[in-house]
């Protein structure tokens, strides 16, 4: 596995391991489980030393899995988590919108980072997120907590997610941030006009989330009834309605272009979000082992700029708003 490196010095694999859906919002079960360690594992054995999760996922549910399969490989891992939106435990994806909170006070902060440390079960966190900004509570105020537990050796890196390009600005004014995550895509290219151009002027890495499109762009969801119950894609726009049939046909662009290029379509995918520049650390997510290794051969695809753009190009804006 290639390195690329987010900021100035925090050396990760090339393409990392999105691990919110093994427990949370895809309809995962207790049967999963097994399966979900397993990859894990399986990712460190191929290179990939990126891991992501987040305190809200489950809630909780998913640092204790990401706890339990990297015990005894804690120096493989460059373990990157989230704080900032707080839901009650037990909320399903289905409650999740009407139970969701943020916040970004610093006692919260620093008490959220205790509790990832004890549930993934290690001493310090390499990539901190701030999950969303919290409204009520300035940036500053925020990220100079977050530089306290740097401080005290509880956190090595800094990071935000969704920001925008002046809530980054004042945020690394405060303290250097190492990385922004936010979704990008194929079918979402948003950050493209603003937020991209920010992180590059200020020397700060960008690792994309749902690389596939929440897996719509793999080519394997073909009808609502694929989705499982209690995914919460079941209700999100861009996979109701006429909007899915829409974006089925969008996915068919996808399939016969990764043909020519005897790729899978997750793969084209990956390979085109890994081709936009070595600052770019995509975290493509799956629970089971076949994917995740179909996934990382993405990362030895080479595009020439014809083919990036003849790509873009040939796809339309997707149907539907991300959330």
């Amino acid at each position: 596995m290639r390195t690329r490196t987010l900021g100035p010095r925090l050396d990760v694999s090339a393409l990392g391991l999105g691990c919110m859906g093994m427990t949370w919002a895809y309809g995962a079960t207790d049967d999963d489980r097994e399966e979900a360690v397993a990859t894990i594992r399986r990712a460190l054995d191929l290179g990939v030393t990126l891991l992501d999760t987040a305190d809200v996922y489950g809630p909780h549910t998913n640092e204790r899995l990401v706890g339990e399969a990297i015990a005894g490989r804690r120096d493989e891992v460059v373990l990157a988590t989230k704080f900032g939106i707080v839901r009650p435990v037990g909320t399903t994806p289905d409650q999740a919108v009407a139970n969701t909170t943020i916040n970004g006070r610093p006692e919260y902060v620093k008490a959220a980072c205790d509790a990832s440390l004890a549930r993934l079960g290690v001493d310090h966190i390499d990539l901190y997120y701030q999950h969303r900004a919290d409204p009520d509570t300035p940036i500053e105020e925020t990220v100079g907590a977050m530089s306290e537990l740097v401080a005290a050796g509880k956190v090595r890196f800094l990071g935000l997610s969704e920001a925008d390009p002046e809530t980054i600005r004042r945020a690394h004014a405060v303290h250097p941030i190492a990385a922004l995550q936010s979704e990008y895509s194929l079918w979402s290219r948003e950050v493209e006009d603003a937020v991209l151009p920010t992180v590059r002027e200020l020397g700060i890495g960008f690792v994309p989330y749902a690389p596939l499109g929440r897996g719509f762009l793999s080519g394997t969801i073909r009808s609502p009834d694929d989705l499982a119950p209690g995914d919460y894609r079941r209700s999100s726009p861009r996979f109701m309605g006429e909007n899915f049939q829409r974006n089925l046909d969008l996915v068919a662009t996808v399939e016969r272009l990764a043909a020519a290029k005897r790729l899978t379509p997750s793969q084209l995918a990956l390979a085109w979000v890994l081709s936009h520049g070595e600052d770019i650390v995509p975290i493509p997510g799956t629970r089971r082992r076949s994917r995740l290794e179909e996934n990382i051969a993405a990362a030895d695809v080479e595009l020439t700029p014809d083919e990036l753009a003849h790509i873009a190009a040939a796809l339309p804006q997707p149907a539907g708003t991300r959330y």
